[in-house]
């Protein structure tokens, strides 16, 4: 276990040494800083600087850590609640991303409406069903998996704050389309 520290850590330190010195200065437009102006905003190198250096700090703690040679047990239940928490953003975005589609698909079913969703995807409310549904079933679920159990209140919290994200983001701007009716 100690070697592969060992491994891991020279391993980040080294391609974060390569990333800051080598990758960010040739790949990038603009230093850390751009003053334009008299008006100082982020350059393009600093997001990956920043990653970079964090990069590099992980691996040197690693580095210098002292770890017995003693094995370690390591408990199952933190990757299954990662396992969980990925599977609930998954089905969000999933839900989000065909429930406008797939509830026009139905819709035209019954006799409802005979147009693609395309034409339909700046209208109330099929603009607002697929942000919705993926709204709330990503901060209902990842707030229930963090309880440990879903409550009424968590589901009515998840829809204030998707509702609460829409009044915000989507009504004050007229040509704004919310995630991901610009896709279509």
């Amino acid at each position: 276990m100690y070697r592969l520290n060992i491994y891991i850590g020279s391993g980040a330190v080294l391609f974060a040494l390569v990333g800051l010195f080598l990758w960010v200065p040739q790949d990038t437009g603009t230093g850390l800083v751009v003053q334009v102006r008299r008006q100082v905003t982020i350059g393009d190198a600093f997001a990956p600087t920043i990653a970079f250096s964090l990069m590099a700090i992980g691996g040197a703690l690693l580095l210098i850590e002292q770890r017995q040679h003693t094995s370690i047990k390591v408990p199952l239940a933190p990757f299954l609640h990662t396992a969980a928490l990925v599977a609930v953003i998954a089905f969000g975005l999933l839900l989000m991303r065909h429930a406008g589609p797939g509830l026009l698909f139905v819709a035209e079913g019954f006799g409802g409406t005979d147009t693609e969703y395309r034409l339909l995807r700046e209208t109330f409310p099929w603009k607002y069903i697929g942000y919705f549904l993926g709204g709330v079933t990503m901060i209902g679920g990842m707030a229930s998996l963090s309880a440990g159990r879903l409550q009424a209140r968590t589901a009515l919290i998840a829809v204030a704050v998707t509702m609460g994200l829409i009044a915000l983001v989507d009504v004050p701007f007229d040509d704004l389309l919310l995630p991901p009716n610009g896709d279509y």
